[in-house]
């Protein structure tokens, strides 16, 4: 992450003219103050729904290892504003170490559904947009994407649904033993708790 440091500019005496305009203008502001935005401007009332899901993935072009596809999930999960006391666990997997071809997860997870009915314990949240393949990193290789293609599409199929969505922008062009650089792509935008609502509730 960087930031930028605003650089020094030099500041130019105002003449009489400018200063007068600027005292006018002052005091056109200190009597006529401008409105500040409401709180919830730009949020929305949602309440936590608990999900449940058996994720097996078979894919024919890339394989994952139990601990890589409980983690690679676990980060979309987060990502997609799944709360950060769910629960993700490795089960089927038949290889130790490397690649096993029945790797799958158990999830337990809290998500985030629009506040429908008076009385319920909402919280302030917010519509995020996300992209799956960017969740471990900014910049991927097209090549290295590709070889998400058939996780990608088991993803949109399977867990996007247990997740508040709107304007999904999804494409899983996916060719067995080949990859397809440019043919995977999932983005959407989705129901997110503010970060301090996020953190209350998995406290309690």
């Amino acid at each position: 992450m960087y930031f930028r440091i605003p650089s020094k500019r030099s500041v130019r005496r105002p003449v009489a003219g400018l200063a007068a305009l600027a005292v006018l203008t002052c005091a056109f502001a200190w009597a006529n103050p401008s409105p500040e935005p409401s709180a919830g401007s730009g949020r929305e009332s949602a309440v936590w729904v608990p999900k449940e899901l058996h994720f097996d993935y078979r894919g024919f072009t890339t394989k994952y290892s139990c601990d890589g596809l409980r983690d690679r999930m676990r980060n979309v999960l987060l990502e997609l504003g799944a709360r950060p006391d769910l629960q993700v666990h490795g089960y089927g997997c038949t290889q130790l170490v490397g690649p096993d071809p029945f790797a799958g997860v158990s999830i337990k997870m809290n998500v985030l559904q629009p506040a429908g009915k008076p009385g319920e314990q909402a919280v302030s949240a917010r519509w995020k947009t996300v992209d799956v393949l960017a969740t471990d990193s900014n910049d991927r290789d097209p090549i290295d994407a590709a070889a998400d293609c058939e996780l990608i599409g088991e993803i949109r199929l399977k867990v996007l649904p247990l997740f508040a969505t709107r304007n999904v922008d999804s494409l899983s062009t996916c060719e067995a033993h080949q990859l397809v650089p440019g043919g995977t792509r999932l983005k959407a935008e989705v129901l997110v708790a503010d970060e301090r609502a996020s953190a209350d509730s998995a406290a309690r």
